[in-house]
């Protein structure tokens, strides 16, 4: 068996620094395999270009596993240094420096455009989609001496939840993403069902979701409470709230464990009511990300959402009336965008009372997407244009300076409207000088006078 030395590339802490899951799931099929693993983590090394120089030489790999989570940071008013490739390129040619090892990346970023980012980091091997069972298949392929294709896909036969591997963690990785985020991420389904026009999980993942066993992810999560000491936990479904309801048999599993701990995702803002946040709190829940996206019914309906503001309110509500803190993530700029429905839009997050808005100018430009094909027949960008580099889509017509300017106004002096996003950042650094760990955006919100709703 083989010796296999995976890094996490990733070095964004934007909105906050997260447990690189992905090389832990692919650690986990791999050691299951037989392989010896080693995970290296270059954000929680410290950046440190000499310590993953001295990890190399002492583990002294059969092959180097890459992960690459991020392509930039999809923030428009971000500088060069938010966009990661350069750094993997970087990386590529350091590990080249201590061995020969044969190269290989996978990871989302990866499958987005895996062709162009193989070519221009350098490595030798590339695997898009999903990669616990494609890197071993891949890993064995080459140790038989074989020659397989330079990139293979792990979505021929998308994994069923009960093939899904649990993460391999890591002791000194959870030391610093508790120190430095207070919580560890778990996945409990993949795939998504929703089209949204901008978006590239269904092609990452699949258009279906493919749920675990509500009994093994509360496995995991105890085992991670007894083993490593993690407390807190981030649920990066792609929608944690799925319309057939797993979601909620997860939290009623942790609840008839009596599992004591705190717990937050991404959410759908759509048929989420009291009774189902009730039953979420009771298991753990403190906190709800809201993927809104848009403002206006119409910028929702251009951007493929499937629901209204009407029901963003309506969710927002049943947040207040539990006392839950709620965020939502807005872009501004997309299809549909004009100065009337960004003054519309911000009369709508005006409305939206006890809640933390993160706010974006334009949307990044993905290939595969209904937005680059959109972009394409308006005239925005060309079929062959490259995106590497980000690209940002602003509806045409739209004065994005004069949109940038209203949104500022209607934000100003609000700590819990955030615009641009490094405002955030900036907030979020600032509570974490002071101590505080987690998502942060939650101590943003007060409820002193929200009062009880029936």
């Amino acid at each position: 068996m083989s010796r296999i030395f995976l890094l996490s590339c990733n070095v964004t802490t934007e909105p906050y620094p997260v447990y690189p899951l992905g090389m832990a799931v692919v650690a986990s099929a791999l050691q299951g395999a037989g392989h010896q693993v080693r995970q290296f983590d270059y954000l929680a090394s410290g950046r440190s270009e000499e310590k993953l120089r001295e990890a190399l030489r002492a583990f002294a790999p059969d092959f180097v596993c890459l992960s690459l989570r991020n392509i930039d940071n999809v923030d428009s008013f971000a500088s060069e240094r938010s966009w990661y490739l350069g750094l993997a390129r970087a990386q590529v040619a350091l590990i080249r420096e201590v061995t020969e090892a044969p190269l290989i990346v996978g990871g989302p970023a990866f499958s987005i455009m895996p062709g162009e980012i193989l070519s221009y980091i350098g490595a030798d091997y590339g695997v898009a989609g999903e990669g616990e069972k494609a890197v071993c298949d891949l890993i064995e392929a080459l140790g038989r001496g074989e020659e397989p294709p330079r990139i293979v896909s792990g979505n021929a036969a998308p994994l069923s939840g009960e093939e899904m591997v649990s993460p391999l963690y890591d002791q000194e990785l959870i030391d610093f993403y508790v120190g430095e985020s207070g919580m560890v991420n778990l996945q409990t389904k993949r795939g998504c069902p929703h089209n949204c026009s901008y978006c590239t999980y269904p092609a990452l993942e699949g258009n279906l979701f493919r749920v675990r066993e509500p009994k093994a992810v509360v496995d995991d999560i105890e085992r991670i409470q007894r083993d490593h000491g993690a407390e807190s936990f981030f649920f990066t479904d792609s929608v944690f709230n799925d319309a057939a309801g797993h979601y909620l048999l997860v939290a009623e599993e942790l609840i008839r464990r009596g599992t004591k701990v705190r717990w937050c995702g991404f959410f759908r803002p759509q048929g989420l009511g009291r009774s189902e946040l009730s039953l979420l709190k009771a298991s753990g829940l403190y906190a709800v990300e809201l993927g809104t996206d848009a403002a206006s019914d119409t910028t929702l309906r251009a951007l493929n959402k499937g629901f209204t503001f009407a029901d963003v309110l309506a969710v927002n509500e049943a947040c207040v009336a539990e006392e839950l803190p709620c965020s939502h993530f807005i872009m501004f700029g997309g299809p549909g965008e004009t100065l009337e429905t960004v003054d519309e839009g911000l009369a709508n997050i005006a409305r939206l009372e006890h809640a933390v808005v993160f706010a974006f100018s334009g949307i990044r430009i993905l290939p595969g997407t209904d937005l680059h094909a959109q972009a394409v027949r308006e005239g925005v960008l060309e079929a062959s244009a490259p995106l590497l580099m980000p690209t940002y889509y602003f509806s045409p017509g739209l004065d994005p300076e004069a949109m940038n300017a209203r949104i500022l106004a209607s934000f100003q002096g609000r700590r819990d409207r955030i615009f641009p996003p490094s405002d955030g950042q900036e907030k979020m650094a600032v509570m974490h000088r002071f101590g505080y760990r987690g998502i942060l955006w939650d101590k943003l919100i007060s409820y002193r006078s929200a009062g009880k709703k029936a």
